[in-house]
């Protein structure tokens, strides 16, 4: 289904959830387009989280009181709204974390300590965040296992062929970003994960900025483990997700130890709970749960179809506005249907930083540096870049004071 098809959001509607949209800064109201970053929080969410807060506040699981059976059945109902919201097969598929790169680290640890060794390899990508890049670096490192990278293209898209190579027998997982926070590239990542089970290795999806912006059904890319964040999607800091096939999750062993992740404990030793508690010891995240959760709510009914339509719709618009500038170098493939809602550039003669000071003073917010993402900054061949990014509350209007204050730096720096 087309863009064009695809029924356009009531942003005046939407907007109105957001007070902090009203914001002003120097007489001049906030444009909010660092949502890669992280998104604002709306209204619905934020009364969830307010209702918790002042109706049922108390930990979960084991408690016999009214109050901690209503905080226990909000906290599992949360699991089993996120499993829907993804495809997964029921709540023993989700764990709660405190973000993206908990979630990647969890898996790093639990699972790659245990299986990886010196002739194992881990495939990753040239524009993985490095939340993937340096837990796996890290723990190759610690268990004598190769990391091989593959490329990208001059497009900003994956090197397919070069995929067919990296990936081998002697793979033991690949990791891969779904949508590049850099570049906006869209990955293939349901062939990636054909491939890399034709070679009896595992996959990894990084859906930080996939889940938020497009419909996800990890049961139909057919990953083994995918992971992504409540701030990127409406939701509450603090808290995660990392999604794994049940029976890979059963056989890995806890990453963290404590209470509530525990079924008998004695002097001598101590035997695991159930999916998923087994990986969430301690007090969880129970307020960012209900939060998650009413964020989810918040996304189905504006529709995931209509949200990525939305983005792509200003991403194309903001690319289109900024390519028609002779000094502006814009990173990643061109719009269509594998670029995602967001644009990284730089103004020639004007380092990102400094052209996000000179947004900033027009209350314009964008995200400048190298994203996370060092090692692609340097295939680039540049230090820093300039990111906007956007979500369901931004409109055509926004990009224009975007390329207003573009046009501001420029005079500036001229």
């Amino acid at each position: 289904m087309s863009h064009q098809q695809v029924e356009s959001l009531d942003v005046d509607r939407i907007r109105a959830a957001y007070p902090i949209l009203e914001r002003e800064f120097s007489g001049s109201q906030l444009v909010y387009l660092d949502n890669a970053a992280t998104t604002h929080t709306p209204d619905p969410v934020v009364d969830a989280m307010s209702d918790y807060y002042r109706q049922y506040n108390s930990n979960v699981h084991r408690g016999i009181h009214h109050l901690s059976q209503e905080a226990s059945i909000a906290y599992e109902e949360a699991h089993d709204r996120v499993a829907d919201f993804i495809g997964a097969d029921g709540r023993e598929e989700v764990i709660f974390t405190k973000n993206t790169t908990e979630s990647e680290n969890l898996l790093a640890y639990a699972w790659g300590l245990a299986e990886l060794g010196p002739g194992d390899e881990v495939v990753l990508t040239e524009m993985e965040h490095h939340a993937s890049l340096v837990t796996w670096q890290q723990i190759a490192h610690r268990t004598g296992a190769d990391v091989k990278y593959i490329a990208i293209d001059d497009d900003g898209r994956l090197d397919m062929d070069h995929a067919h190579e990296c990936i081998t027998d002697d793979t033991a997982i690949v990791s891969v970003v779904h949508v590049s926070n850099t570049l906006g590239t869209v990955n293939p990542v349901a062939e990636l994960a054909d491939i890399a089970h034709d070679h009896d290795a595992y996959i990894f999806v990084d859906g930080a900025q996939a889940v938020p912006t497009r419909p996800v059904d990890v049961q139909a890319i057919d990953a083994d483990f995918y992971a992504f964040s409540g701030h990127k999607m409406a939701g509450p800091t603090g808290i995660g997700v990392l999604y794994g096939k049940r029976h890979l999750l059963e056989a890995m062993q806890p990453y963290l130890y404590g209470g509530g992740m525990i079924e008998k404990v004695t002097f001598e030793d101590s035997t695991w709970a159930e999916l998923p508690w087994k990986f969430e010891p301690g007090t969880p995240p129970i307020a960012e749960a209900v939060g998650l959760e009413a964020a989810v709510d918040y996304l189905e009914e504006i529709g995931m179809e209509r949200v990525q339509a939305h983005e792509e719709r200003l991403a194309e618009y903001a690319y289109e506005q900024l390519a028609a500038e002779d000094d502006v170098d814009i990173y990643g493939p061109e719009p269509g249907p594998d670029r995602g809602g967001l644009v990284s550039f730089n103004l020639e003669s004007v380092h990102a930083h400094d052209l996000a000071s000179i947004m900033n003073d027009h209350a314009v917010a964008i995200r400048a540096g190298d994203h996370c993402t060092q090692p692609l900054h340097d295939k680039l061949g540049v230090a820093a870049s300039a990111r906007a990014s956007f979500y369901v509350y931004n409109t055509r209007e926004e990009v224009d004071k975007l390329v207003d204050a573009i046009d501001s730096a420029r005079q500036l720096f001229a």
